[in-house]
């Protein structure tokens, strides 16, 4: 009876291990419950006061090394990452063919020079004999007024004689003599009167040929121009032989050799310039709301964990990335298929953080951005 009783006892007793899995699987699900209720609280209650995003990059002006001329390498002058200043040569062409286009424009200068030297030479000589043949003009009108004084003094007396030889009031040889004197004072007037003719002619040819020798000069100055305009473009040419730094940088990888052909336009490497950079992060279009210009920003660089960057917010892009892509979507053909959108934000550095100056664009970065 008193074994049966044991066992009766220990058949009651086994059900209580079981008890003490419940309590502690009660007990691990009110933590997981209360740690998982407090960390979405506080989520809830960050994200009424923040925006976030890891889709950031650090951006920075680029300026591409462009030559302007086509010609062969004959230098180069620096190598990858290598800092460089504002007017720092960076590679030199072969200059040899501009040197003979300058020389070429600098003779055809001076000969212009000459031409323009000839025609004002032949100018003033037109204009000089214009001013002879005016003066012959004036002088035979002087001479003519004359001559007529002279043949109507000789005509009266030759009336006079004419009515007295009548009368035999005067010999014929004092007849004879004023019909001479009229007659030469005719031929007189005749000749003067040819004279000025020649004059009017040689004058009006002369004032002809000045206008043509003043035309000539108008021309001369006007080929000295452009003469000068194509010696100004040879020596800009020739500047262009030595591709300088455009701004303070870094070199990115130099992909050119000596002796290379380069064409004019060509991108040969790129210079990240020594200005402030920023950071771009694209944000959901579902994010944007309470975004603002001027709100603050923490940032953190995955280069410099734990390490908290201010800025600011800037400005909004005019449209989203997508416009910008090379083949934006056109939602009015095909299969229509909603995606969210993301609005690329400028976010400005503020501060004096050294480390700013160590940051290279294309770094990736999160953003934290606070709506307060």
């Amino acid at each position: 009876m008193s074994q049966h009783n044991e066992a009766t006892q220990t058949h009651h007793k086994a059900p209580e291990a079981p008890k003490k899995k419940s309590k502690g699987f009660v007990i691990a699900l009110i933590i997981l419950v209360l740690v998982g209720g407090t960390f979405g609280v506080t989520k809830y209650i960050h994200s009424q006061h923040h925006e976030e995003t890891d889709d950031a990059q650090i951006e920075a002006n680029i300026s591409p090394v462009i030559p302007r001329i086509s010609g062969y390498v004959t230098e180069v002058r620096v190598k990858d990452n290598l800092k460089v200043k504002k007017g720092d040569t960076l590679i030199i062409i072969d200059n040899r063919s501009e040197q003979i286009q300058l020389e070429q424009a600098k003779a055809a200068l001076a000969a212009a020079k000459s031409n323009l030297s000839v025609a004002e030479a032949t100018t003033t000589y037109s204009k000089a004999n214009v001013a002879t043949y005016e003066a012959n003009v004036s002088t035979a009108d002087a001479q003519i007024e004359a001559a007529k004084i002279t043949l109507r003094r000789a005509t009266q007396d030759y009336d006079r004689y004419a009515n007295l030889i009548k009368d035999h009031s005067v010999t014929q040889q004092q007849f004879d003599q004023a019909e001479a004197a009229k007659q030469s004072a005719e031929r007189q007037l005749q000749v003067l009167t040819d004279q000025k003719n020649a004059a009017t002619r040689q004058t009006t040819a002369a004032n002809s040929q000045s206008n043509a020798t003043g035309q000539q000069v108008s021309v001369a100055n006007a080929t000295i121009q452009q003469r000068q305009a194509d010696l100004d473009n040879a020596l800009l040419n020739l500047s262009y032989t030595v591709i300088v730094a455009p701004e303070d940088g870094l070199i990115s990888k130099v992909n050119v050799q000596i002796g290379q052909l380069l064409q004019a336009g060509q991108s040969l490497f790129s210079i990240v310039l020594d200005t402030d950079p920023w950071v771009v992060a694209n944000f959901k279009e579902t994010q944007l709301q309470k975004m603002r210009d001027g709100q603050k920003v923490i940032l953190h660089v995955d280069a410099y964990p734990g390490h908290d960057f201010e800025a600011k917010l800037s400005s909004f892009s005019p449209a989203t990335g997508s416009r910008f892509a090379l083949l934006p979507p056109d939602n009015a053909s095909g299969n229509f298929v909603k995606v969210v959108q993301r609005l690329p934000v400028k976010i400005e550095f503020t501060g004096n953080d050294p480390l700013v100056k160590n940051l290279r664009p294309g770094m990736n970065v999160d953003v934290d951005v606070h709506l307060d």
